[in-house]
């Protein structure tokens, strides 16, 4: 099974209700994830999280962010990075993400692909999936 795993989890409220949350929310948040499966390494992740208001228990909370991946895929080493897109409420977190063009290094130099997350909303492990070529 292919996984990753929050090792670490920073977020800044940028503008918008801090303490009650009544009006949307704009905040910027930085993360460290751990990959397992398919990918194998760790990486740095930071987003630009919108939560619609009020309670922000509702649809449309949106993620949009980058992060840069160093390890392994399918056993060949190097780095990349990734461009999300990521839905969350109270129920789930959803997304999609593609390699930036010519982000790749040593053995994933080239590479390129598309993939999706998903999980529940405040557990450390999501799943993913990932289809690339070299």
């Amino acid at each position: 099974m292919n996984t990753f795993t929050t090792k670490s989890w920073e977020e800044n409220v940028v503008s918008g209700g801090k303490d009650d949350p009544v009006e949307p929310r704009y905040a910027h948040a930085h993360a460290v994830m751990t990959y397992s499966g398919l990918i194998e390494g760790e990486s740095s992740c930071d987003y630009l999280l919108y939560y619609t208001g009020p309670g922000y228990d509702g649809a449309g909370h949106r993620a949009p962010g980058f992060e840069r991946i160093e390890g392994a895929v399918d056993g060949r080493k190097g780095s990349f990075v990734l461009r999300h897109e990521v839905g969350f409420d109270s129920n789930g977190i959803n997304g999609t993400f593609t390699v930036v063009d010519g982000s790749g290094t040593g053995e994933l130099t080239g590479l390129r692909g598309t993939g999706t997350i998903a999980g529940e909303t405040g557990q450390p492990a999501m799943r993913y999936t990932f289809e690339y070529s070299l």
